[in-house]
């Protein structure tokens, strides 16, 4: 089932539209839908807008660039701006920032009577949880300030759905990976390893082990909840069945790149203060609506190295001519 059909002639916008998840979900949606991306560029980068969205430059803790994006005549909000970092070492600032981010969508949407909002959560909300773990666990009890921001958001879109007839859907994510990726682990090894093909330095003791979703999965996930749900408040885990290790993503990063460098492990269970080393999301009861993920864990994996591989590459290349078009010109 494709749920952006039920999308068509409608006007989204998509807060954080620029970012890794937001660009790709925004390109989907753009296909049937009038769609508006709001996004300061904290995280994003403008050329990811599709070219067929609207672009509006915007600091969600700020009222009136709130009010710059969303008008009156916007059917769905999709928010998934937020200040991402586990491991920040600035959590009161990034408490606040993602509280006043989500408190000033709703508001807004209340003010000029948009009706439906579609908010990414996160698995961080459960904290160290048994696996694999479904929508209905209790208590939720995260362990990173990320995690805590989530969950109190996600508090506040009930407030709002329960006493202001929003309809509200939350989508918590495991780990997605794809095009456009950065500050998560793939990336990460991959610059390591360009950096140094001989070594690869690994955060904690590589045995964290966790689901990865792709990030064409995840964007197809979505618009499945935005066609299926129709309670005020639905929330659904985005995952895969299955899980990898840390040391399996390196190995196949280092695979992939042809590479067969000796690993060097920091220790401990944790790879960063406020990391959850094991986890799996239930999926079962989005699966029960008719979705499931095309990709395995590992099948994420390999498809989100192969293709940032290649993006990197490109982007050397496009560097390098650069750089020689420059030279050229001063010469």
């Amino acid at each position: 089932m494709n749920g952006s059909e039920s999308l068509s002639e409608k006007r989204i916008v998509v807060t954080g539209g620029a970012g890794f998840v937001g660009s790709h979900l925004a390109e989907r949606l753009a296909e049937r839908a009038s769609v508006v991306v709001a996004d300061d560029l904290s995280n994003g980068r403008r050329e990811w807008v599709p070219d067929d969205a609207t672009f509006v430059r915007a600091d969600l803790t700020d009222r009136d660039d709130v009010a710059e994006a969303i008008t009156s005549d916007v059917d769905l909000v999709c928010h998934l701006a937020a200040s991402k970092s586990v491991d920040t070492d600035r959590p009161r600032e990034q408490f606040e920032s993602n509280a006043a981010m989500t408190h000033n969508v709703t508001e807004r949407m209340r003010a000029v009577g948009v009706p439906e909002i579609l908010f990414t959560s996160s698995s961080t909300v459960y904290g160290e949880a048994p696996r694999p773990t479904p929508e209905d666990y209790a208590p939720l009890e995260p362990i990173s300030a990320y995690g805590a921001s989530k969950l109190s958001d996600e508090a506040l879109l009930s407030v709002y759905a329960n006493s202001y007839d929003l309809t509200a859907r939350i989508v918590r994510f495991a780990n997605v990976v794809g095009p456009r990726l950065r500050g998560a682990v793939i990336p990460d090894f991959i610059d390591k390893l360009r950096e140094d093909p001989d070594s690869l330095r690994i955060l904690g003791d590589g045995r964290q082990e966790k689901s990865y979703l792709h990030v064409d999965d995840c964007v197809d996930a979505i618009c499945h909840v935005l066609a299926a749900a129709d309670s005020p408040v639905a929330t659904f885990n985005l995952g895969t069945r299955t899980t990898t290790s840390v040391t399996r993503i390196a190995d196949v990063v280092s695979e992939t790149m042809g590479l067969e460098p000796a690993y060097e492990y920091t220790g401990g269970e944790r790879g960063w203060t406020g990391d959850v080393p094991k986890m799996r999301l239930s999926i079962e009861k989005l699966a029960a609506l008719g979705w499931v993920p095309e990709r395995s864990s590992e099948a994420a994996v390999e498809a989100a190295t192969e293709q940032l591989l290649a993006e990197m590459s490109d982007i050397d290349g496009r560097s390098r001519s650069g750089s020689t078009e420059r030279k050229t010109a001063s010469q």
